[in-house]
């Protein structure tokens, strides 16, 4: 589905009628550039009604609930909600008491569905296949919900999976997910086909959980001299922002070997897919 969602937005009409009669709340309680854009142009790339919500300027700040604040939205007639929140788990909890498709734009350090299928998407496009391809994960992987839904993803579409990372950044439970470990990011990068990177999420850390950002860079910081070294090409990976000079250099993020825009541009039509199907039996 998305395959013929990409084939409408390179058109030179992008739009299709498929949810005109639809309303769609972007209800997003954290930051968001991407996801946020990416949701909303595909809704308007589908003809439906967009309504956005942002935390900062609403009554949450007054002390509204979020069952309180998506009801009152619901009573405005609208059909979907999209929901970024940095609670674990907000988006089910919802789902089990509100009447509407609710779709999870992130939760908290939990799982960020729509991101592994247009990482799965843009690894099969870039590969001609996910089954049997090698896909690293380095980074910060104890606070990315991005890990955790690219590893279920990917191994749901036959890949091995590997992360990589400091010791202290890697969740204890993380060998239970069939996962393999390496701490050396040079023995990850020999072994993998694709390297997924993701950004040092400070934000979200309580502790300090490495000496310093140069030393991280120093050790996990892959730069065009690591693949290089490599006795082959893979493909990059990340899912922003990135953190130029920390977890990519530049002359990575922005050459050859990085799909990164390409992961952008699949995002619209992945999420176009997930409105469009998720949408089947909504009544006018």
């Amino acid at each position: 589905m998305a395959s013929h969602f990409k084939d409408v937005i390179n058109r030179p009409i992008k739009k299709v009628p498929s949810l005109r009669d639809i309303t769609i709340a972007n209800v997003f309680f954290e930051n968001s550039t991407r996801t946020k854009l990416s949701f909303e142009l595909a809704e308007k790339r589908l003809s439906a009604d967009v309504v956005n919500f942002s935390a900062s300027g609403s009554s949450v700040k007054k002390g509204e609930t979020l069952l309180d604040t998506v009801n009152n939205i619901l009573a405005m007639k609208v059909d979907m909600v999209v929901m970024r929140h940095s609670s674990v788990g907000a988006a089910h909890y919802l789902s089990k008491r509100v009447d509407a498709r609710i779709v999870n734009a992130g939760d908290g350090t939990h799982e960020h569905p729509t991101q592994a299928l247009l990482d799965s998407f843009s690894v099969n496009e870039k590969l001609g296949e996910v089954a049997g391809k090698k896909v690293v994960i380095v980074g910060d992987i104890l606070h990315s919900r991005v890990a955790l839904s690219n590893i279920f993803a990917f191994q749901k579409l036959g890949a091995e999976v590997m992360v990589c990372g400091p010791i202290t950044l890697l969740p204890k439970y993380i060998e239970s997910l069939g996962v393999k470990v390496e701490l050396d990011v040079q023995k990850a990068l020999e072994w993998c086909d694709v390297a997924n990177v993701l950004r040092i999420q400070l934000e979200r850390q309580q502790i300090k959980y490495f000496p310093s950002l140069r030393e991280y860079s120093l050790y996990y910081g892959i730069d065009k001299s690591r693949l290089e070294r490599l006795d082959k090409e893979i493909t990059v990976m990340h899912p922003g922002p990135i953190n130029r000079g920390i977890e990519l250099s530049s002359d990575v993020a922005d050459s050859d070997h990085a799909i990164i825009l390409d992961q952008v541009e699949n995002g619209v039509a992945v999420r176009m897919a997930v409105l469009y199907l998720l949408a089947e039996g909504i009544k006018p």
